[in-house]
């Protein structure tokens, strides 16, 4: 029988969602738990993966079990009881035995969150952009992604990957209380590409690079022609949508 996780996580102390030797992450701490609980072998798939110090509030995990009912109440308490405090389950659901976390994902929701004024309790949420942003500008270039598929120029150097093509969906700036937050949604997403179109979008709103060079990084194909890539611990992936899957916000406490 195949189950869905919804959990969510800070991912400063790990080094990302994927299991690896001798380096703590997501996926290993999610694993042990749920062979815990369960009393049973199984093996964890997650939706994709983040990087080293990225959080997420809607990541979705599938794994399979021999046991054909699960009380998913019952579960959800012994996993958080189990996992250390900085990750939580929200939910547990039966799944057809072919759903796929990763490959049946129709897009993935990332936001990315800017402070412009020093303050102690955004660390690592937050990134701190002292000198003022053109907000206007930024919004201007954040559009012109939805003109493009190809972004090499934001790709990770070296990365294995069958295309770098991916349709944007979604691509805003917006003030939260004095935080500026940057909401992107995708089919799919290059390794580090976020951060690095965060990273030159700043560019655009320090006025380094005009919304027009912002067009022609993108055109370039070419990862030296893009800004740096920001701080991972500002970044945040929210939410994954799935066909005909029904799944409760965890941040409003359901």
């Amino acid at each position: 029988m195949r189950y869905i996780l919804q959990l969510s996580y800070l991912g400063s102390r790990y080094h990302g969602w994927q299991k690896q030797v001798d380096s703590i992450t997501v996926q290993s701490q999610v694993t042990t738990a749920l062979q815990t609980a369960l009393q049973e072998p199984v093996e964890v798939v997650g939706a994709g993966r983040t990087d080293t110090g990225v959080h997420a509030s809607g990541y979705i995990a599938h794994f399979d079990s021999s046991q054909h009912i699960l009380d998913a109440k019952k579960i959800i308490f012994k996993l958080n009881s189990i996992l250390p405090l900085d990750i939580a389950v929200h939910q547990l659901q039966r799944v057809a035995d072919d759903f796929h976390a990763r490959f049946d994902a129709l897009s993935r929701t990332y936001e990315y969150s800017i402070v412009q004024f020093k303050d102690p309790f955004s660390i690592n949420r937050s990134y701190f952009v002292k000198n003022k942003l053109d907000i206007e500008a930024m919004q201007s270039a954040s559009k012109l992604l939805f003109n493009h598929k190809n972004f090499k120029s934001f790709s990770k150097v070296k990365t294995d990957v069958y295309t770098f093509d991916c349709e944007i969906q979604k691509a805003v700036w917006r003030q939260e209380d004095r935080h500026l937050v940057f909401e992107i949604s995708a089919n799919r997403f290059l390794r580090n590409m976020v951060r690095a179109i965060v990273g030159t979008l700043i560019e655009v709103g320090l006025h380094k690079i005009s919304v027009e060079d912002f067009d022609q990084v993108i055109l370039a194909q070419d990862r030296s022609r893009a800004g740096k890539s920001v701080p991972a611990q500002a970044l945040i992936l929210k939410h994954i949508e799935y066909p005909n899957l029904m799944l409760e916000n965890s941040e409003h406490g359901k």
